[in-house]
């Protein structure tokens, strides 16, 4: 839960902030700093964009998001950081979770000395639904 561990990592949680925390709590939709800035605004009708983006940073920086930089357009926000590999379809940017171990051997001459500590695999394509609209690849 993230609510436990932003107390447990002494910051204060103003009620934007708790607004911003429940939106993300449990959202797979990977929103962008935009999408969580019109759900909460409703609620929170002064609150600014900046607000949004300075919470997402806090998070990030204590360990309890992850950034995407998967579509071009903007970065997208994760709240699930346990180990997992992303679908993005081509057509309608929706981000899709794998909960699959994949692993990918590394010949040692890539390495180059490297220890690879972790991975995030990214895999493009047409999710179902757009798949029924586009007969060629994009």
């Amino acid at each position: 839960m993230i609510k436990n561990k932003i107390r447990s990592a002494g910051l204060r949680m103003t009620p934007q902030r708790m607004a911003i925390v429940e939106f993300l709590e449990g959202n797979t939709d990977h929103p962008s700093a935009e999408d969580i800035f019109r759900a909460v605004s409703k609620k929170f009708p002064g609150i600014s964009i900046a607000t949004i983006y300075n919470t997402l940073d806090i998070l990030r920086k204590k360990g309890l998001i992850e950034i995407l930089e998967v579509d071009p357009e903007r970065k997208r926000c994760d709240p699930n950081i346990q180990p997992h590999h992303h679908f993005i379809c081509k057509r309608c940017k929706r981000i899709h979770d794998i909960f699959r171990d994949i692993r990918i051997d590394m010949p040692e001459e890539e390495l180059r000395g490297f220890r690879i500590y972790g991975s995030r695999i990214e895999f493009f394509g047409l999710c179902e639904r757009c798949q029924r609209y586009t007969k060629e690849p994009e």
